[in-house]
Formats: C-alpha cells, structure tokens, sequence
C-alpha cells in the first residue's frame, strides 16, 4: 500500500544564513548558508512531513563553502549523515575530527548527550543527506560510527548500511539500504514484517517503486505489504531506503 508520494519540489524549504538570528549556530562568512529541503521535519523547522515511524528528520542539505553548523548539543537522537557531495568536516565529542568523502556516512547515537560541529572547509559545495531517528531506549551511552558505501564493489545490488539488515549497529527497529543500478534491472525488496513502513528516496536517476515512476530526489512511502519492487531507469540510479517500524 502506497502512504504517500513526496515531489522534490513539495518538500520542506529552509534557507540558514550565517548571520542574523543564526549567527551562533551556522558558521561561515557573512555570505555563507545552508539551504535545507525537509522530507521530514519538526519544530521550527517543519517544514515536510511530520516524521515516519520512527524517523523524525530527513533533510537534503547543501554547505557553501566555509559554511557549518557550530558545535551544538543533542540527546536522545540517532543522527546519520550520506555524504553525497564535497567533504564533511565532522567534530564530536567522541572522536577528534572525522573526514567524511562522498559515499561516507556516519551514525551518532547522541543518547544521554553529546555535542557536534559539521564543516564544509572546502572551496566546492558540500551535500549531506541526514536522517535523523528515535532511539529504542531514552538516555544510553553515546556512540559513534561511520562505514562507507562503494559505488563500484556495492553496483547492482541493494546494501545494507545500518539497522538490522546489517551495517553499522542501530539502537532502534530500524534498516538503512542503498541501491546504485544500472538501467534495466529490477530488485526485490522484502520487508521485515507488515508493521514497517519503507520510504524510498531517489538520489540521483530515476526509478520505479511499486509502479510508480521517480526523478530525482522524488520519493514514495509504502506499508502493509511483504515486498515490493524497484527497477532503476537510468544508469546510476542511486537510491535510499529507509524501512522503520511504524508502531
């Protein structure tokens, strides 16, 4: 059963600029800024959909150069960032500084509290996706780590990236996957149980999901099913899923 389908265009739109109200928390020159489209989002920032099982953020955010979020605190969130374009410059407080390259991503399980800065030091834009969830239990130790999706080895099939299909260790009921596909293939993608919810984000390229046809940064929410289907259209075709328990 299809839940929703999301445009590229009709989702949340959120410019941060490095000066005014947002000085402190965005870093950067005085023309320095973050440009925020939401898939989901919360608070001030609600801007799309207001979360999806236990996913309560997912943003497509793209750094000018010299431009970052300043350090700042979490707590009680499982924080993963896909680098998709540039380099992330990531500082916590668990780790010194962490370089991330595109097909990097990290999760940061900020549980009983941690602080983190992101920076793009570059001279070319940086592109993040973050996906930001609930954790399965409130106040755990914080932890982090970060894996790495290979364009070339990962090619023509879906990977897990973290959660319980494999990958990095998740706190929560919760699997990332990613797809990368040449034109004319179509892969199967059986869910966990009828109670996960899966939401399918096309990157880059096009694709069809369950019949219904996706340009890029396009995306669809399916449940209540035992599997569905995605045939990429394009060479390249680079796809996330992201399949959370909706109860």
């Amino acid at each position: 059963m299809i839940l929703f389908e999301l445009k590229a265009d009709s989702r949340g739109l959120d410019e941060l600029p490095s000066t005014g109200p947002y000085a402190t928390y965005v870093a950067g020159h005085p023309d320095g800024r973050i440009t925020r489209r939401s898939s989901f989002n919360f608070g001030a920032y609600q801007g799309g959909i207001a979360g999806f099982g236990r996913v309560r953020v997912f943003g497509d955010e793209i750094f000018t150069p010299s431009a970052g979020y300043n350090m700042h605190p979490h707590h009680n969130f499982i924080i993963m960032a896909f680098v998709l374009k540039g380099a992330l410059t990531h500082i916590n407080t668990l780790v010194k500084v962490d370089t991330l390259m595109p097909g990097d991503y990290y999760a940061f399980s900020a549980g009983s509290g941690g602080k983190h800065c992101e920076l793009n030091v570059e001279r070319e834009d940086l592109n993040v996706l973050y996906l930001w969830m609930l954790p399965n239990r409130l106040h755990a130790p914080p932890s982090y780590a970060r894996g790495r999706f290979d364009f070339s080895s990962d090619k023509n099939r879906i990977v897990p990236l973290a959660g319980f299909g494999g990958g990095l260790e998740l706190r929560q009921d919760l699997k990332v996957s990613r797809l990368f596909s040449d034109a004319g293939r179509a892969y199967p993608y059986p869910t966990r149980s009828r109670a996960h919810g899966s939401y399918v984000f096309v990157i880059e390229g096009e694709a069809t999901v369950d019949g219904r046809t996706l340009g890029r940064r396009d995306s669809i929410a399916l449940a209540e099913a035992d599997s569905f289907e995605i045939a990429a259209a394009h060479d390249g075709a680079d796809i996330l899923i992201v399949e959370t328990i909706r109860s």
